[in-house]
């Protein structure tokens, strides 16, 4: 950090956005291939919390790429670097008291840790998407494996690219064998007592 920039601390802190809300927040850091459902899943989950009155907001990879990270590419600095900014969102988001649900590949462990590192204890939950490259590839609902394969995407993850898949995820959810009003109910039984000011 410059030595000349100092944070400036307020006077309306965390603990009061929390009280406010009414909610304890978290960062929901859904990962996973590309097709995997991630973005899917979010949306299904943010309608159910929405609905049940909590404050909430979905950061999708694709969107956020379209401006707050729209100068970066797909190399490999670009991806770590894109994953270091939304930590940083993230981060203020959980300051501000609201549910953070993300729908990024971010393949590397290493940056995925670096995101954990920025939240307190327990507010970082890790869901691993866990979908078979087959199947994401059947889906390739964009058309991008496809573009891969035929080389004209490069530095694709799965393809060219790796995936680390998670170590230690807080859970793993499958969308292959289940639908996801299912694999949404797995994720309400694991976040609704940590994102309860009762729980």
């Amino acid at each position: 950090m410059d030595i000349n920039v100092i944070p400036h601390n307020h006077k309306i802190v965390k603990e009061d956005r929390e009280k406010r809300l009414g909610q304890k927040p978290i960062v929901l850091w859904l990962t996973g291939l590309s097709g995997s459902g991630k973005s899917t899943l979010a949306g299904a989950l943010e309608a159910e919390l929405y609905n049940k009155g909590f404050a909430t907001y979905l950061l999708d990879g694709d969107n956020v790429r379209t401006g707050l990270n729209s100068d970066l590419d797909f190399s490999e600095n670009g991806r770590i670097e894109n994953i270091r900014r939304l930590g940083e969102l993230c981060k203020l988001f959980a300051d501000a008291g609201i549910l953070v649900l993300t729908a990024f590949i971010s393949p590397f462990q290493s940056d995925r840790d670096s995101v954990r590192s920025l939240l307190e204890e327990g507010e970082f939950v890790e869901v691993f998407v866990d979908t078979p490259l087959e199947i994401c590839e059947q889906r390739d609902v964009k058309g991008l494996y496809k573009k891969a394969r035929a080389g004209e995407i490069k530095n694709f993850t799965g393809i060219d690219s790796p995936f680390e898949r998670p170590l230690n995820p807080e859970i793993r959810i499958t969308t292959h064998d289940k639908s996801i009003s299912s694999a949404v109910n797995e994720l309400l039984t694991l976040i609704l007592p940590k994102i309860s000011r009762n729980g």
